[in-house]
């Protein structure tokens, strides 16, 4: 099937590595161009590097308030247009409710929160109709995660911030939709399950609850963003799309 996505230009944050970096491979091997960011200026042009002439990386920290307009400038320079964002933040220190700091607090809303809040709406002020905006969230938005207490502060918000938003861009034929990845075997989620001491039974203890019996690629995730925001979608938006594997078990 064809997605449509050819010279379709989008803003990827967040994609020198993770999920993000795996959308952005796909919306590139589809025939989408673009703009992605992250904190390291050599990680992040090294990224852009490996993805080819389709991407360019620009430096930003999702917490600087310049930063959408600097990002949706670059689509525009580079490659003569702006069609969508997916907003990929990294994650919040992990803790329990005892263990995290009002510092941590204050630096996870800045960037995981506020920072997406502020990038969707630049992006909704610059989209017209046919855009797309997309947040990468949690299975937190459903369920808390043991052992992620901010995470699990912070991303049911942004759910519900991006389901207002759907409503009140719908009409204007700009859609939004939110990814909820589990347990992707990425770098994050190594760390995670290396934080208990024992990372292998972590895993398998995983595992062992997911219907499909295994952790989810990032190239997985990846495909299902670049549907999600491709022009083959375009009757879907306020929806949050579990990608877990079946992991969650309610409707």
């Amino acid at each position: 099937m064809d997605l449509g996505l050819k010279d379709r230009v989008y803003v990827v944050t967040g994609a020198s590595r993770g999920l993000g970096n795996a959308s952005a491979r796909a919306l590139v091997a589809d025939g989408a161009k673009v703009v992605i960011s992250g904190r390291g200026e050599r990680t992040v042009a090294d990224a852009a590097a490996e993805l080819g002439p389709d991407a360019v990386g620009i430096a930003v920290d999702n917490a600087d308030e310049t930063g959408p307009e600097r990002l949706i400038a670059a689509a525009r320079a580079h490659f003569g247009r702006f069609d969508g964002v997916l907003i990929s933040v990294g994650g919040p220190a992990p803790g329990f409710a005892a263990d995290n700091t009002d510092e941590q607090w204050r630096a996870s809303f800045e960037s995981v929160f506020l920072g997406a809040v502020r990038l969707a709406r630049t992006a909704a002020e610059e989209l017209g109709e046919g855009g797309v905006i997309g947040l990468v969230l949690s299975s937190s938005v459903h369920e808390p995660v043991p052992g992620l207490t901010i995470s699990n502060g912070l991303r049911p918000g942004l759910a519900g911030f991006a389901k207002s938003l759907a409503v009140e861009v719908g009409p204007r034929g700009i859609r939004v939709v939110g990814l909820l990845p589990a347990r992707i075997d990425t770098d994050r989620v190594r760390e995670l399950d290396a934080l208990t001491g024992d990372a292998e039974a972590a895993r398998e203890a995983h595992e062992a609850r997911i219907p499909l019996r295994r952790y989810g690629a990032p190239e997985e995730f990846g495909r299902a963003a670049a549907f999600l925001l491709s022009p083959a979608a375009s009757y879907v938006t306020g929806v949050m799309l579990p990608i877990d594997g079946g992991a969650r078990h309610g409707f």
